[in-house]
């Protein structure tokens, strides 16, 4: 008998106090230039709400590859992709997009810029979660004045329940990991499920891939899922070059203004 390791994982279901349990899945997918069928086959295992996306398609005919990837997973585009550099976010139909907004970074010469791709979505009829979809720099200095303007965004959607997902190119004890883990609950931390390295997808080492969220979400579990239906050990190394993070969050009811 086959046992799903998703049945540890709380369901995404909507609450009769209009709370919600919302299925974050976060991916750098190195812009699909490895096994896409693989990819497909463990994005469609996790079963996600939100999908965010690092190193999505961004340049020539990128919107098509994007809107292939969201189709072949079940899911829509949300926001992001060649507009935010990169980051990306995909959605079930559960999640109505409130509103969007894609945020380019000051530009350092010599070095890629980057970008957050941020949406507001509600699930159910009052439980809104800002989401922030960002890949930090491979500069040290730079990616640690990065995480402050992804807390700046973060309070700037107004939201108190958010969550931030995706490529920090630091560890937990570095400088912009631990910027944002001051403020930010920290996924595995918190609530640690399935395994805690993301990269490299083959042999992993190190957990540079992370979810976290502000104190008004309740983190039921965070960490790379593994033994996926349908999925074998070998998709999960030949689908990109990091290994992905899924979360399962609590989001309150929302009432006017965001307030829980």
């Amino acid at each position: 008998m086959t046992t799903d390791p998703l049945e540890d994982l709380p369901a995404s279901r909507t609450e009769p106090d209009g709370s919600a349990v919302v299925r974050l899945l976060s991916y750098n997918i190195r812009s699909l230039r490895d096994d896409v069928g693989a990819l497909v086959r463990v994005i469609r295992a996790c079963a996600p709400d939100v999908v965010c996306v690092q190193e999505a398609p961004r340049f020539f005919r990128w919107r098509k590859y994007a809107a292939r990837l969201a189709r072949a997973t079940d899911l829509v585009h949300v926001t992001g992709g060649a507009t935010a550099t990169g980051p990306m976010i995909l959605s079930s139909l559960r999640a109505h997009v409130e509103r969007t907004e894609d945020v380019l970074l000051p530009r350092t010469p010599g070095l890629h810029r980057r970008g957050l791709a941020t949406a507001v979505l509600r699930f159910g009829p009052a439980a809104r979660l800002a989401v922030v979809s960002c890949h930090l720099s491979l500069a040290e200095w730079e990616r640690h004045e990065q995480a402050g303007m992804v807390l700046e965004r973060l309070a700037g959607t107004g939201e108190d329940a958010a969550v931030v997902a995706g490529d920090l190119n630091d560890e937990p004890d570095g400088r912009a990991f631990r910027r944002l883990a001051a403020e930010l609950q920290d996924g595995w931390a918190t609530s640690p499920w399935g395994g805690e390295n993301t990269s490299p997808a083959r042999g992993p080492r190190k957990r540079i891939d992370a979810v976290l969220a502000t104190g008004a979400v309740e983190v039921l579990g965070c960490g790379v899922p593994a033994g996926l239906p349908g999925v074998t050990e070998a998709d999960l190394r030949a689908a990109t070059d990091h290994l992905p993070v899924l979360a399962a969050l609590r989001v309150p009811a929302a009432g006017p203004g965001g307030a829980p």
